[in-house]
């Protein structure tokens, strides 16, 4: 940031997690050194939030996208922090450890010590009735296995493979993973999305022992917060919007543009060389004209685009090449929220839910028993569970009409769990074109459109859950990454 004379003006395109994080980090850096910024967030919605949408309704907190956050990923705990928020944070119920995998239409208990798919305790895994014993004796051969001696990315389900199996991939692994990513795992690179099961697999020369091993060094480090280390995975008590109203209030200051889409970017094709002088205008010494659908036009010295791949790359595309945007292809997937009468339900949950593995042939991909799982997301009277449908190659149940999803789905949990009471209500909440998937080769191809735009377009910075993980701790991180980029420019 070198202009002189007036705020430099940074536009930032998306108003979800990312671009809310970027704004806020920009606004706290700026205060730190004394800069002043002027700050617009531009987004197609009428509200700030992205796909965090948060409802309240008679009672129970229903979650219509993302439900919560790994608590190991700090960086959403750091900005809750920052906030204010972290009395609000709350974990997983304690007495609902167990997660349960779909296998021909019975439920099994997750093996103990199965940490993403990988068993870190053999006994356990051995005696689970997931898999054949030439299933078990396959994954067990990992231990001795040759390390792969290319450096190369691969695909996370062809690695799997290789070294536990293919049963371990099909039936455990992939229906754990597919509730982050709802992807193929034979099309997901290795590198983008568990970079840490390659780096075991090259110290420890086996993915088991290297899983076992960082299973301890993270128990022997203690170094998670108080809040984080009661649980897997961490909520707001009020619901996921609590951080995005935060947010909203923390950004009193920021400009927006909500209802509004960017239909255009150009660059100023009359701005001065001479960036640093006072004389100059702040439309000459813009370096983005950014026109909206609304007719207006915004100056930006800076651009931080924070739009699904697919977005990006229509707005990009006249300026540079982002092949490597159009190389990130998008799942569509869908929550059924499903609310009864405790009296008429008729079943006790020990346990979070299941997943279902693709085998298994059903509409839905997982069940969360929300109110058991998350104590806060319901009356004591009342039960919730949350159904998830849709993923790579297997998208369209998440098109069925309403009332059609809705007979699908409750089909399946009557299958699945004997469930036969009629729900109080059902919320649909359609999320389409939402899962990024990342391509083998997907870090060297961000690494390279970066480069380029950093020749090519100076001053607009990518981030959000296309380039570097989809968690909410994931676009955060970023979002505090881009404005440091901003201010070392």
């Amino acid at each position: 940031m070198r202009r002189i004379g007036n705020p430099d003006r940074i536009v930032i395109i998306g108003g979800g997690i990312s671009g809310l994080s970027s704004a806020f980090y920009l606004q706290r850096e700026a205060e730190r050194r004394g800069r002043e910024l002027e700050i617009t967030i531009v987004d197609s919605a009428p509200v700030f939030g992205g796909k965090i949408n948060t409802l309240q309704r008679d009672g129970f907190v229903i979650e219509k996208g993302p439900d919560s956050f790994l608590a190991r990923k700090l960086a959403i705990i750091d900005l809750a922090t920052e906030l204010g928020l972290e009395d609000e944070l709350t974990t997983t119920n304690p007495g609902a450890k167990k997660t349960y995998i779909l296998h021909q239409r019975k439920l099994f208990p997750m093996p103990a010590g199965l940490v993403l798919g990988i068993p870190t305790e053999i006994a356990p895994f051995v005696k689970t009735g997931l898999l054949s014993w030439g299933g078990k004796l396959r994954a067990l051969m990992d231990l001795v296995l040759p390390v792969r001696k290319e450096q190369t990315d691969e695909s996370l389900g062809g690695f799997l493979e290789r070294r536990v199996g293919n049963q371990v991939m099909r039936r455990i692994a992939e229906p754990l993973l597919a509730g982050i990513y709802a992807g193929d795992l034979k099309k997901l690179s290795l590198q983008a999305t568990f970079p840490q099961f390659a780096a075991s697999e090259r110290k420890h020369g086996s993915l088991i022992r290297g899983m076992q091993h960082n299973r301890k060094a993270v128990a022997a480090a203690g170094a998670l917060p108080v809040v984080a280390k009661g649980g897997t995975f961490l909520t707001f008590k009020g619901g996921l919007s609590t951080l995005v109203n935060a947010l909203d209030r923390a950004l009193s200051k920021t400009e927006r543009r909500l209802g509004t889409k960017v239909v255009e970017i150009k660059r100023n094709t009359d701005r001065s060389p001479r960036e640093n002088s006072d004389d100059l205008s702040a439309e000459a010494q813009a370096r983005y004209e950014i026109m909206l659908d609304s007719g207006e036009i915004l100056h930006a010295d800076r651009i931080v685009m924070t739009a699904p791949a697919y977005n990006a790359a229509e707005l990009l595309e006249p300026l540079t090449d982002c092949s490597e945007l159009r190389a990130i292809n998008y799942v569509s997937v869908a929550n059924v929220v499903l609310a009864f009468d405790k009296a008429t339900f008729g079943i006790d949950f020990d346990g979070s839910g299941f997943v279902v593995p693709r085998s298994e042939g059903l509409h839905i991909t997982a069940c969360t028993w929300t109110s058991n799982k998350w104590l806060h997301t319901s009356p004591s009277d009342k039960v919730l569970l949350r159904c998830y449908v849709g993923r790579s190659g297997d998208e369209e149940s998440v098109k069925l009409p309403d009332a059609e999803l809705i007979k699908a789905v409750r089909r399946d949990i009557e299958e699945t769990m004997g469930i036969k009471a009629e729900p109080a209500f059902v919320e649909i909440t359609r999320l389409p074109r939402s899962m990024p998937q990342y391509p083998v080769g997907h870090v060297t191809n961000m690494k390279q459109l970066r480069d380029r735009f950093e020749q090519e377009l100076p001053g607009v910075w990518i981030t959000g859950a296309a380039f570097d993980g989809v968690g909410l701790p994931d676009c955060i991180r970023q979002g505090k990454e881009a404005a440091q980029a901003i201010f070392k420019d």
